[in-house]
């Protein structure tokens, strides 16, 4: 029993810098990959003339565009890595599919309407101060204190089986944001603050997109980040 408690005891940023090590090389090819595609909106006349179509296809979707995507490229496509990989098949069988799809899908309306909000606050110009910020608002205030919170709660609620007793009980424990959330949020910065800049240098119409194309990725390490900061929690 000692082993688990030392685990939960360990300085927050010092797990948080154990996770942003764990993903600074995938972190840096998802940024690298979300500059290309901004890049190239800028710089190549067919790319811009393409994604300007897909703008237009996107808007006529709405929000169950938003829901259907994002449950597609950050819901079922992550969990379909997850389970065929040898290293996390046994923790995620058929049945997490529908927590996958069905969690990433109201994600994807919910992340939406914060892209909406922000271009009705701070416009939707693409400068440097407009673009600032919008990732403060995500980065400081959305992420940490609404994303992150209810999200660390519903994986650890799928990682105990769907049972909240061992969640709920950790939650109430003391420090919980402490030693819960801020380990996490250091690694997401490590990798949201360059993505959500870039994501915001795109229209509003092709910025839930790009958030998709990087969530294919991010989500599969998200959940092998929660799932190992679960462990202690469940061998407890």
């Amino acid at each position: 029993m000692s082993h688990p408690d030392s685990v939960v005891e360990e300085a927050p940023w010092r797990v948080g810098l154990h996770s942003a090590r764990a993903t600074a090389l995938p972190g840096l090819v998802l940024i690298t990959a979300a500059g290309l595609v901004v890049a190239a909106y800028y710089f190549s006349p067919p790319v811009h003339a393409a994604l300007e179509a897909f703008a237009a296809f996107r808007i006529r979707g709405g929000f169950l565009y938003s829901a259907l995507t994002t449950a597609f490229f950050a819901g079922l496509i992550p969990f379909l890595y997850l389970h065929f990989h040898p290293g996390t098949v046994a923790r995620h069988p058929w049945p997490h599919v529908i927590f996958f799809v069905v969690f990433w899908g109201y994600k994807g309306v919910e992340i939406d309407l914060l892209y909406r909000v922000q271009a009705l606050l701070f416009g939707d110009q693409v400068d440097w101060l407009t673009i600032t910020k919008k990732m403060l608002v995500d980065q400081l205030i959305y992420n940490p204190f609404i994303a992150a919170p209810y999200g660390l709660l519903l994986y650890a609620w799928k990682d105990a089986g769907f049972r909240w007793a061992a969640p709920l009980a950790d939650f109430r424990a003391p420090r919980w944001f402490w030693r819960r959330v801020l380990p996490v949020m250091i690694a997401v910065w490590g990798v949201w603050v360059p993505s959500v800049c870039l994501i915001y240098a795109l229209p509003l119409a092709l910025q839930l997109p790009l958030n998709s194309l990087v969530n294919t990725f991010w989500v599969i390490l998200f959940s092998l980040i929660t799932l190992q900061q679960n462990r202690p929690a469940e061998a407890a």
